[in-house]
């Protein structure tokens, strides 16, 4: 039994390199790395824009575009190949969160006298708030008007000429108020439409920057903010358009 346990292991015999018939030795090759496919440049552009618009979310316009560069998993160098300029890519993205989302519907929806206003207000503020306020597009638009980029400034014109002054005017011919070309619409009167958009998107504020959710019907709410809006506007219109005309010039 002592032998048993005294004797010492036998070692597996080790096992001869593969030779080749020269009596090389063959070692194994390793396995290629598979070739990157390379990006057809039109998708390659859109996934810069679609990662750009997340980042300047996120970052702000202050957000450096070599750590953009990086986190798309590209260099810098290729980044300005498709964007000259930081300026140039906050321009596509512009394009891609503001311009496309707006309806060109929309302008005639306010306009048109087939439906009363209160229903072309409160359908347009429903489509309105669905498509434009989520994460991006409101977090883009306050950083935006903190770091002085004229984002805010090109989409606040469009609002003003597309939906508050047609808003005004379409308030006028409620009430049987003079149209714009005998008197036209001021600043006191544009206020008021700024005062019902505004409200809109106070409550897209709340959500993606105060992050404060509200469990109100969202539909349900816009319609609410439209008729207080009919409920009292009428007669403080009224004495602003009053006032307006008298200070119009003769014609």
């Amino acid at each position: 039994m002592s032998e048993l346990l005294d004797r010492p292991k036998t070692k597996a015999p080790a096992t001869k390199a593969a030779t080749t018939k020269a009596g090389k030795l063959r070692t194994a090759s390793a396995p290629k790395a598979a070739k990157k496919k390379r990006m057809d440049p039109d998708a390659r552009e859109a996934h810069i824009v679609a990662e750009a618009v997340r980042f300047f979310a996120e970052h702000g316009f202050e957000g450096k575009t070599r750590d953009l560069a990086k986190r798309i998993g590209i260099t810098q160098p290729l980044l300005y190949r498709y964007f000259p300029s930081k300026e140039s890519l906050i321009d596509r993205v512009y394009e891609e969160v503001y311009v496309r989302r707006w309806n060109p519907a929309w302008e005639s929806l306010i306009t048109d006298r087939e439906l009363p206003l209160s229903d072309r207000l409160c359908r347009f503020y429903r489509e309105y708030s669905r498509a434009v306020y989520d994460y991006v597009w409101v977090r883009m638009f306050v950083y935006s008007g903190l770091k002085g980029v004229d984002i805010n400034d090109r989409y606040l014109r469009g609002i003003k000429d597309k939906v508050l002054r047609p808003i005004c005017k379409e308030l006028r011919h409620a009430q049987g108020l003079p149209p714009p070309e005998e008197a036209p619409i001021g600043e006191q009167e544009l206020e008021l439409a700024w005062g019902l958009h505004g409200s809109f998107f106070y409550r897209a504020i709340r959500r993606y920057i105060y992050n404060l959710t509200s469990t109100a019907d969202s539909d349900t709410a816009i319609d609410n903010e439209v008729r207080v809006f009919l409920a009292g506007v009428a007669p403080v219109q009224r004495q602003l358009v009053e006032e307006q005309a008298k200070e119009a010039p003769d014609t």
